[in-house]
């Protein structure tokens, strides 16, 4: 029989974590009907593509995206697509476009994910035709998805859907029983409609976007410990996941969320808790990730941490970052992100650096910022000569001023202009080598379409396999490359119970073509590109085309050598996974 697809002479990675070989694929029909150490037969097959020299991988998984609003103006998603991933995660900390109405969700993702609210509003309003967890599943089907997709719902959206945005972020509000079973009901009809759980979030820096609410934390945040223990129960009965984020502050959140998981005398809760990362703040807490992962698991747990393996990088414009909500003074300057002339005059204001320097000299206890500007690289500003320095540097070179005046100092006087960066976490190489090979700990946290001007991780699995096999040229392999593409397919895949992330013959023919000589540097390059959809908005995205030759969803050829094919993002070729249905 013809097939529609052959990828010949290829290095063949099934996604199990088995051994690769050289085998020839034939695809037909959007599934893998052959995986052959023979070769093909090549007539009437339309498309023939020589891999020889090259890895063949399944497509890769990203647990953890925000592609929530630009999905259904882009469903093409290429700046993921274009890297390998194949299946997408939505519905990503508590936040998911089911239920809010589109103020709401502006003023849900706006802020907490740096997506222009302006955007989340008119995509919703023009385009929100749906009322319900099943008729969002049949609004993201019929768009021309590029990649697979699967969503969490978000405990944010369904508490501010069934409460009111602002009933539901206030302190003195609890829900009523006709509303709790109300948010019940809505987590049983989206798990019904093949979600893959719930995500949470507990922590207490991520704020609202918007007028009515504005600065006030998540909805979820709120929620009582009544209302957590239902739709817990609901998840563990339907062997589904919870993905949560603890509140850094109190280091009991993350303990009560891990042990949640415990499966002693009852059903494991799956959990995936963000999230596991060496902390140049807090070196020693990178012991603890591994450790909690195995004492839960070992008490019957089904417990794991999400990993981002590449080093956090981050940039800002000016004090645009989300790591300044983490203390008072720092929120205070990102609660005006809509007054600049007000933020100004408060960032030069001496009473206010004031705080500014206590909340920056305090080098203890649980944060995710290292709190030092000499650490804090400028990269582009209109005053040339600090271009390269740091602002800790700047504050030398100006008599001994202190790293604090200096970074003000320039934000106020350059605005959004003065652009610099640092890296917050992921900074040594044999922590990350020891956290990808880590079983209590899942890779993916890329935060794919948030943050656009902060960072961009759309790549992070190439980059862990250029690391991989780096490692074994030097003798000094931490882990194989067969392990490495398990961990980032097949793995994922089956913990949510999706019809994805593995190679074999009758298989979904979601399938990656990668150059192994061109992981290299490029990997690493800064670059941007404008979002048309976003009014051309700048964002960090990665490039690096020759280390991806050809990505196929679902037997179908969307991206290669740099260029989208003509079907990517005009023809469905994703689709929705549901959990379960395999």
């Amino acid at each position: 029989m013809s097939y529609d697809v052959i990828i010949k002479n290829g290095r063949w990675f099934d996604g199990t974590g088995a051994r690769s070989e050289t085998r020839n694929l034939g695809i037909r029909d959007g599934r893998v009907a052959a995986a052959s150490t023979q070769a093909l037969d090549e007539s009437d097959c339309p498309q023939v593509v020589d891999a020889a020299g090259k890895w063949v991988i399944p497509g890769m998984v990203d647990i953890h995206t925000h592609y929530d609003v630009e999905v259904i103006l882009s469903p093409g998603l290429t700046e993921s697509v274009r890297h390998g991933v194949t299946t997408i995660f939505l519905g990503s900390c508590s936040l998911s476009a089911v239920h809010a109405g589109p103020s709401d969700a502006g003023d849900l993702f706006g802020r907490v994910e740096a997506i222009p609210r302006k955007h989340v509003v008119d995509t919703l309003t023009e385009s929100k035709n749906w009322t319900s967890a099943r008729e969002y599943v049949e609004a993201i089907e019929a768009l021309p998805l590029g990649p697979n997709v699967a969503s969490f719902i978000g405990h944010s959206d369904i508490r501010a859907a069934q409460m009111g945005l602002d009933r539901a972020t206030r302190k003195d509000v609890k829900p009523t029983a006709a509303e709790l079973d109300a948010m019940a009901a809505k987590l049983e009809e989206a798990l019904d409609a093949g979600f893959i759980g719930m995500s949470s979030q507990e922590l207490l820096f991520d704020k609202l976007d918007g007028e009515v609410c504005r600065s006030r934390t998540l909805p979820s945040t709120y929620s009582t410990r009544q209302e957590r223990r239902r739709l817990s129960a609901i998840l563990r009965r339907r062997g589904r996941a919870l993905q949560a984020g603890p509140d850094v502050g109190r280091p009991q959140s993350m303990v009560a969320l891990a042990l949640s998981s415990v499966g002693l005398f009852r059903r494991p809760l799956k959990v995936s808790l963000l999230s596991a990362a060496d902390v140049k703040a807090i070196p020693a807490v990178a012991h603890v990730f591994p450790a909690m992962a195995r004492a839960v698991n070992g008490m019957r747990g089904d417990f794991r941490w999400q990993h981002l393996p590449v080093p956090f990088e981050v940039y800002s414009d000016g004090i645009d970052l989300p790591v300044f909500e983490e203390f008072g003074s720092g929120a205070a300057a990102l609660d005006l992100s809509n007054q600049l002339e007000q933020r100004s005059a408060l960032l030069a204001d001496e009473s206010y650096r004031r705080r500014f320097r206590k909340d920056y000299d305090k080098k203890y206890g649980p944060r995710v910022w290292h709190r030092d500007f000499f650490d804090a690289e400028i990269v582009e500003c209109p005053d040339e000569s600090v271009i390269g320095k740091t602002f800790g540097q700047v504050g030398v070179d100006r008599g001994g001023v202190h790293p604090v005046d200096a970074f003000l100092d320039l934000v106020v006087e350059h605005g959004t202009k003065v652009r610099w960066r640092t890296t917050i976490s992921n900074h040594r190489p044999e922590v990350l080598n020891k956290f990808a090979s880590d079983p209590g700990i899942q890779l993916g946290f890329s935060d794919a379409g948030a943050h656009l001007r902060n960072m961009a991780f759309y790549n992070f699995g190439l980059r862990l396999l250029r690391r991989v096999r780096d490692a074994e040229r030097a003798g000094t392999p931490f882990m194989s490359v067969e392990q490495a593409v398990h961990r980032l397919t097949g793995e994922l895949a089956d913990w949510y119970d999706l019809d994805a992330g593995h190679l074999r013959e009758g298989d979904r023919a979601d399938v990656v073509v990668i150059d192994p000589a061109h992981l290299d540097a490029s990997l690493d390059a800064y670059a941007e590109c404008p979002v048309p959809e976003y009014d051309g908005l700048s964002r960090m995205v990665n490039r690096n085309d020759d280390a991806v030759t050809a990505v196929f969803v679902g037997g179908e050829y969307v991206f290669g050598d740099g260029e989208p094919a003509p079907a990517l993002g005009t023809r469905r070729t994703g689709s929705f996974l549901r959990s379960g249905a395999r």
